[in-house]
C-alpha cells in the first residue's frame, strides 16, 4: 500500500511539473536537494547510530504576481534494516524502510481583499523570532524532534496566514492553526533523551510502564491555535511583538496510576500525558553594532490553567473507602515563565566567522525552576578560496545547577570539516562528544560519541 502512494506522488508530481512548465516555463522554479547523513558510535563495535538518505524537492510557480505555490516533498530512506524473522525478508518497507512526508504546501494569495493584504492557505512553516535556531517565540509549528542534533526543526502545520502592510517598515500577521499536531520525539539512539526518569517511593521497584496519550478533541474550540505578530523596522533595529494562544507539543504526566505486582516492591505505572495550553507573548529583536550582529528574544508562557500531577496509589489500599491520591503542582495558573536568548554573531577580516548564543530554558523545559543555562559556540575559517570550511570549536556548555556545577553540567565538543567539491557538492566530516553529570539533556548521550558523514547536493 505504501509503495502504490508513493508512486501515485511521484505520478502526481510529475504530471503538475509537465503542466505548470508547459504554461509558463520561465516561471516555475524546480530545486532541491540530495542528501546522505551517516553516523557511527565511537565505542565498543561501532554500531551505526543514524542512516538517512534524503531527496527534497521543492515547487516555486508565480503567477503573474498575484499568487504564489510552493511545495516541499520529502522522500526518505531512513533506519536500519529492522529483520526479526524470516517473514520480514518478504516485506521491502522492513528490509529497506522509508517514508514519504510533505514539509510544506501552500497558495500564496497577493493582495487579497485589498492591495496591502496577503492570504496564504495550506501546509506551512512559520520562523518567528530572530534568533540563531533556538527560539523560544516560535510555537507554531510542532518540533520535529527525531534528529534531536537538527536543533530548531519544524514540522509544517495547516493554516491560514493573513499578512496585512501598514508599509514597507511595519506588518501585523494573524495565523490561526484548526487542529493540534503534537511534537514527534527522537528515534534511533536519541529515542530516551527526553524522557524523564522515574522517582519512585522508597522501598518500590519499577517493572513495567505504559501509558495513555490524551489528546485534545479535534474541534475549533480545543484543538486550535491563534496568534499575532507586529513586526517592525526603526533605527536600524529589526524588531517584533506577538501573543500565541497554543499548546506545549511535548506532553507530560498528568496523572500516574501505580500498581504493586508482587511481594518485594515490584511496581507497574501507568500514566495519562496530557498537552498544556498556554497564552505566550514574545518579543524579540536583531541589530548591527559596530559590525557585529546582535540578537535577543523572549518568551513569557502563562499556563491557561493549573498543571497538576496526580499520583493514585489506590491499589496499595484496597480498604480505603476513597481513592488514595497525591497531587503535585506543577505549573500554578497566570504565573508566568520566561525563556530567553540573546547572541550575536561577527566575520573577522581573514574570512572566519565566529557565532554565540545564550540559552535560558530548553524547549521541554517548564516552570522558572526548571529552566536551565545553555552556551552554545562555533567559529568557523575557510581556505583556500573557501571550498575547505573548518570548524575547531563548535559545541556547547549545560548548567543545570549554579549551586553544584561539578555534578550538574554538560559538554557537547562538535568539530566539522567541511569541503565544497563542487559548486553544488558539500562533503563535510565532524564528530561529536559528549559528556557530563546530573540530570539534563545532553548528559542521557555521553555514551554515544558519534563520528558523522554527510554529503548534499543541490539542484
Amino acid at each position: 500500500m505504501r509503495t502504490k502512494i508513493f508512486l501515485a506522488t511521484l505520478a502526481m508530481i510529475a504530471v503538475f511539473f509537465n503542466t505548470i512548465n508547459a504554461q509558463d516555463e520561465k516561471d516555475l522554479k524546480l530545486s532541491g536537494e540530495l542528501l546522505t547523513d551517516q553516523r557511527v558510535i565511537l565505542k565498543d563495535d561501532n554500531n551505526w547510530a543514524w542512516n538517512e538518505n534524503r531527496l527534497s524537492l521543492k515547487l516555486d510557480k508565480q503567477i503573474s504576481g498575484e499568487s504564489i505555490f510552493y511545495s516541499e516533498v520529502w522522500f526518505r530512506n531512513i533506519g536500519l534494516p529492522n529483520v526479526a524473522k524470516s517473514s520480514d525478508l518478504y516485506n521491502k518497507d522492513i528490509v529497506d524502510p522509508y517514508n514519504l512526508e510533505f514539509r510544506e504546501a501552500y497558495v500564496q494569495i497577493n493582495g487579497f481583499l485589498s492591495k496591502k493584504t496577503d492570504l496564504t492557505i495550506g501546509r506551512q512553516q512559520f520562523a518567528w523570532g530572530t534568533a540563531d535556531k533556538l527560539n523560544p517565540t516560535n510555537n507554531l509549528n510542532p518540533y520535529d524532534l527525531e534528529d534531536i542534533l537538527d536543533f530548531g526543526r519544524k514540522r509544517g502545520s495547516d493554516a491560514i496566514n493573513l499578512q496585512y502592510y501598514f508599509n514597507y517598515d511595519f506588518s501585523l500577521q494573524g495565523v490561526f492553526v484548526p487542529f493540534f499536531q503534537p511534537a514527534n520525539m527522537p528515534v534511533g539512539v536519541f529515542s530516551n533523551v527526553l524522557n524523564p526518569s522515574m522517582d519512585l517511593p522508597q522501598g518500590m521497584v519499577l517493572k513495567s510502564f505504559s501509558d495513555t496519550l490524551m489528546m485534545p478533541k479535534y474541534n475549533l474550540g480545543e484543538s486550535s491555535t491563534a496568534g499575532l505578530r507586529f513586526k517592525g523596522f526603526a533605527k536600524g533595529i529589526n524588531f517584533s511583538l506577538s501573543y500565541l494562544w497554543g499548546y506545549d507539543g511535548l506532553p507530560y504526566s498528568s496523572k500516574n496510576i501505580l500498581t504493586p505486582v508482587d511481594v518485594t516492591g515490584g511496581t507497574s505505572i501507568h500514566s495519562q500525558l496530557s498537552f498544556i495550553r498556554s497564552h505566550i507573548m514574545g518579543a524579540d529583536l536583531v541589530t548591527s553594532i559596530a559590525g557585529i550582529g546582535v540578537w535577543a528574544e523572549a518568551a513569557a508562557f502563562i499556563p491557561d490553567a493549573d498543571v497538576v500531577m496526580t499520583t493514585d496509589l489506590s491499589a496499595f489500599n484496597p480498604d480505603s473507602p476513597v481513592p488514595v491520591t497525591r497531587d503535585s503542582l506543577l505549573l500554578e495558573k497566570n504565573e508566568p515563565y520566561v525563556k530567553f536568548v540573546i547572541g550575536g554573531d561577527y566575520f573577522f577580516s581573514d574570512g572566519s566567522y565566529l557565532n554565540m548564543q545564550y540559552l535560558h530554558g530548553f524547549i521541554h523545559e517548564r516552570g522558572a525552576d526548571e529552566l536551565n543555562d545553555y552556551f552554545f559556540l562555533r567559529y568557523e575559517k575557510n581556505f583556500f578560496n573557501d571550498k575547505l570550511k573548518v570548524t575547531p570549536l563548535g559545541g556547547g556548555v549545560v548548567v543545570n545547577d549554579w549551586n553544584d556545577i561539578n555534578n550538574n553540567y554538560a559538554i557537547i565538543y562538535m568539530p566539522e570539516f567541511t569541503y565544497k567539491a563542487s559548486p553544488n557538492t558539500e562533503i563535510s566530516l565532524s564528530c561529536t562528544i559528549f559528556d557530563g553529570k546530573g540530570q539534563n539533556l545532553f548528559t542521557g548521550l555521553k555514551d554515544y560519541d558519534m563520528l558523522m558523514f554527510e554529503m548534499k547536493y543541490s539542484f
